[in-house]
Formats: structure tokens, C-alpha cells, sequence
């Protein structure tokens, strides 16, 4: 039994959560992985599963077992970049998640800087907005704003972006442009809720280096970044946003800043991901790259002098 190959099975099934989703992500078939893991628990005389017909969860010996791994697989990793061509060419999968927004404009312009830098790396990218469950899952890494819910993550700042208010040309044409914050009660806001933490969001600006919340009437309530985009485009109301997200609407004239003396605060951008997997040489890489591309692009951090 190669008990380095049998950590590595084991390790992937506890964080999918079952023995085909651990295979298939290993490329490998089902039943050489069961197998591995029944020499395994051979070998050490405990059972490290608890199977169940939906779910495959780590017993307690498993669980310690698990974190033991982690790290011995985290220095094998480590230590063989070192000695070996992939300290200067990182390969394999790597597995990661972004907004639909930042994904759309910002990375996938960009990736064929990284792709041609690092072309052993076989990248598999989600988009979204959803809470990702980066172990469960088999994620090596996401990208999000705001303040990470989860203490347990790795957390590398990209950008603090700069967000505008805005509203749809029409809106402005029906209800009048607000041009002060007095004039805000008599406008509607579409409001922006998280899917993980059900927080609501509305309209912020900051006063004297206080961040102050408007309760403004509210025309609907939407969790996606880009369904919030769209609603404010289809007229609903006022909306913040990064600016990035708005750069051709605003050129074009489908939305109009308003409000530009008053600011509401930045929204900090994040790469997330594992402890285990923080000296991982593919997931180093890609964040350095991110951090790079971040720095370089004026839509993230800077308002321009006019759309």
C-alpha cells in the first residue's frame, strides 16, 4: 500500500464528504479508492469513516487522523517543490471561485497573463456569489468582499474598492435627482442581502469618518451582485456598488452616479482559503498574481475623473 497515495484518498473524501466525489476529483476509479482506505484502516487498526448510505463522515480517531495528514501531505508538498522543478513550475489542478463581476471583467481579461506564466496549471473556476464550503468542496480558493465570516480561513487582502451610488437614467427622469442626503426619503432603494449571513444592506455614506445608515422604502430585496445591477437598470431605485461593476453603464449613460460629493465607504476584497492549503505553491502563485492585478487596475480602488 502506498500510504502517502492512501492519506491523500483519505484526506479528499473527508472534505467532499464521499467516496466517488474524492475519487473523481483524483481521477482515479471508485473501487481502487475503497479499497485504499480498507488497507488503510487495516494498517492502522481504527476505523477512520463512518458510512452511511447519503454521507461519509470522519469517526473521531478520523478526525484526528485527518489533521495529521493535512500537515504531512502540506510538508511532502512543500518539499518537493523545493527539490524539484515545481518550485519554479507549479502544476496540477487548482480549484477556485469568484464573483460573477469581478470574474467577468476584471480576471478573465487578465488570466492569459497567468495561464502563460503558469501553464502546468489546469485551473477550474466557479463563479459566483454563493458561500462556498471551501474543505467540503474540494475549493482551494475564493474571492470575496467584505468581511470573511469564517476565522478558520486564510484571508489576503486584494483591493479596497471604491463603491458609487447610482440609479438608472430613467429612475432620475420619474423621481428627480437627489442631490443631497435630505433629499434621500423621497427615493427607493434596492436593497442587497448576503445569502450566508442573510445581512440586509441598503445605502451607507461616510459622515465625518463615520460610516451612517439611510432606511430608505425599498423596492425589492436580491442577493445576487448582478440581479442587483440589473434591478437598479431596470429602474428600481438607487443602488452602491464597486465601481468597476458600472464603468461601461456609466459611460454609456444607462446609469447615472449621483450623490458624488458624499462617499459611501470602500468595500474590501478578499482571497480565501484553507490553512492547510496556505503554503500550497499553485494557490501561492495565484494569489500573488491576484494581489498584482489588483494593484494595476484603476477600476478597483480609484475613481476616474469622469465615466
Amino acid at each position: 500500500m502506498d500510504r502517502f497515495n492512501a492519506m491523500r484518498v483519505f484526506t479528499r473524501i473527508v472534505e467532499l464528504g464521499g467516496f466517488a466525489k474524492a475519487a473523481d476529483s483524483l481521477h482515479m476509479p471508485r473501487a481502487s479508492a475503497t479499497i485504499l482506505i480498507k488497507q488503510l484502516e487495516a494498517h492502522l487498526g481504527v476505523q477512520l469513516l463512518q458510512r452511511t448510505t447519503r454521507h461519509v463522515s470522519p469517526t473521531l480517531d478520523g478526525q484526528a487522523y485527518y489533521q495529521r495528514c493535512v500537515s504531512l501531505l502540506t510538508d511532502l508538498e512543500d518539499t518537493e517543490a523545493a527539490f524539484s522543478s515545481a518550485s519554479k513550475a507549479p502544476q496540477g489542478v487548482l480549484r477556485i471561485d469568484i464573483p460573477v463581476g469581478f470574474g467577468r471583467l476584471i480576471v478573465i481579461p487578465a488570466l492569459p497573463q497567468f495561464t502563460d506564466r503558469y501553464p502546468m496549471i489546469e485551473l477550474e473556476i466557479g463563479m459566483s456569489d454563493r458561500p462556498v464550503q471551501l474543505i467540503r468542496e474540494g475549493v482551494d480558493c475564493v474571492v470575496r468582499a467584505g468581511p470573511s465570516l469564517d476565522e478558520s480561513l486564510v484571508a489576503r487582502p486584494l483591493a479596497n474598492m471604491t463603491q458609487v451610488t447610482c440609479a438608472s437614467r430613467e429612475y432620475l427622469q420619474r423621481h428627480g435627482v437627489p442631490l443631497t442626503l435630505e433629499d434621500l426619503p423621497q427615493h427607493k432603494v434596492i436593497e442587497y442581502f448576503s445569502a450566508s449571513s442573510n445581512k440586509r444592506y441598503g445605502l451607507e455614506f461616510l459622515i465625518d469618518g463615520q460610516v451612517r445608515d439611510f432606511s430608505l422604502p425599498k423596492a425589492m430585496s436580491i442577493n445576487s451582485a448582478d440581479g442587483y445591477l440589473a434591478a437598479c437598470e431596470a429602474g428600481y431605485g438607487l443602488v452602491q456598488t464597486p465601481y468597476y461593476h458600472i464603468v461601461e453603464q456609466l459611460r454609456s449613460g444607462s446609469l447615472v452616479e449621483v450623490l458624488s460629493t458624499f462617499r459611501p465607504p470602500t468595500m474590501a476584497l478578499m482571497a480565501l482559503y484553507p490553512q492547510h492549503r496556505q503554503m500550497s505553491r499553485r494557490v501561492r502563485v495565484f494569489v500573488d498574481w491576484l494581489v498584482d492585478l489588483c494593484a494595476r487596475n484603476n477600476r478597483l480602488d480609484k475613481i476616474q475623473s469622469g465615466p
